[in-house]
């Protein structure tokens, strides 16, 4: 294999990303461009995929159903009580006895 093979062919795989931000796999923007189908899949089954330009993390392609959970308002209870109802904690026993406190004994 000549070196412009050797050089072609390691363009086109993409890369595993140092990054800890995020998971998945790094690509060449003109990589990218040229395997859209294939990062387009990998968005969706294994993860985040990074698309760097200049060596530069640029652009992350995620699915729709990731992107949903980042953007979506966190839902608020509408009351104290439906906060306490909807815990995970429910019906969770706590003992909230204390032992009595005699104070410390001091010299004068």
């Amino acid at each position: 294999m000549s070196t412009t093979q050797r050089k072609r062919n390691h363009r086109l795989m993409p890369a595993k990303t140092n990054s800890r931000k995020t998971a998945g796999s790094s690509w060449q923007v003109q990589t990218a461009k040229a395997r859209f189908s294939e990062v387009f899949r990998r968005a969706r089954t294994e993860g985040p995929q990074i698309i760097t330009r200049q060596g530069t993390e640029a652009v992350v392609m995620i699915s729709h159903e990731r992107y949903d959970q980042l953007v979506s308002k966190p839902r608020q209870p509408k009351s104290l009580v439906q906060f306490f109802r909807e815990s995970p904690f429910v019906g969770v026993e706590l003992n909230f006895e204390r032992a009595k406190d005699e104070g410390r004994e001091i010299e004068l």
